[in-house]
């Protein structure tokens, strides 16, 4: 997958500035894709420029100009013969991992205080994901949302994201334990 596919995701359902594009990747799309503000601002110039996204200015009084930008039919044709190449698995590199790898030769202190700090991190994030998706739901029991809400697809990646750190806390957790537990 390409940055230009998840920024073009990103703005279907309603039109941003480069600043809202990024605090969107911040909150909802980067458990599933990571990028920079300044790879943001790149990409969103170089969609403009294939004519994938359009751009309007907006006159504010108290702050500077901003651009709105919102996906062109060509943008939506893109992202839907994106949608018919096959997908290809994900794989972890994680620097954690590694360092786990070699815990048995490595100061045990100092690796379980790195996984319990990533599973506070995790922790957080997956009370931030909670929150996004009781927000999303809008007072419906998850069962009605996924019947009759909407948008779906932010939910359902929200939903993913969840079950990423959910499961990151828990592995976290539990090797920190049987480290511990070994170092006895």
């Amino acid at each position: 997958m390409a940055l230009r596919h998840a920024v073009l995701a990103a703005l279907l359902d309603r039109e941003l500035s480069g600043y809202q594009l990024t605090k969107t990747f911040d909150l909802g799309v980067a458990n599933f894709w990571h990028a920079r503000p300044q790879q943001l601002y790149a990409e969103l110039n170089r969609l403009e420029r294939d004519g994938y996204v359009t751009g309007r200015e907006v006159v504010q009084e108290t702050r500077p100009t901003k651009r709105l930008f919102r996906v062109t039919d060509a943008g939506l044709a893109e992202l839907a013969h994106f949608t018919t190449a096959a997908a290809k698995p994900s794989f972890i590199r994680d620097d954690l991992l590694v360092k786990v790898q070699a815990a048995d030769h490595l100061d045990t202190p100092t690796l379980i205080a790195q996984l319990t700090e990533r599973a506070a991190f995790a922790r957080a994030r997956a009370d931030l994901f909670t929150e996004m998706l009781r927000t999303m739901r809008g007072g419906r029991t998850e069962e009605e949302f996924l019947r009759h809400g909407g948008p779906i697809g932010p939910y359902l990646t929200c939903a993913r994201g969840l079950a990423f750190e959910e499961g990151n806390r828990d592995w976290c957790e539990r090797t920190a334990r049987i480290l511990r537990d070994r170092a006895r």
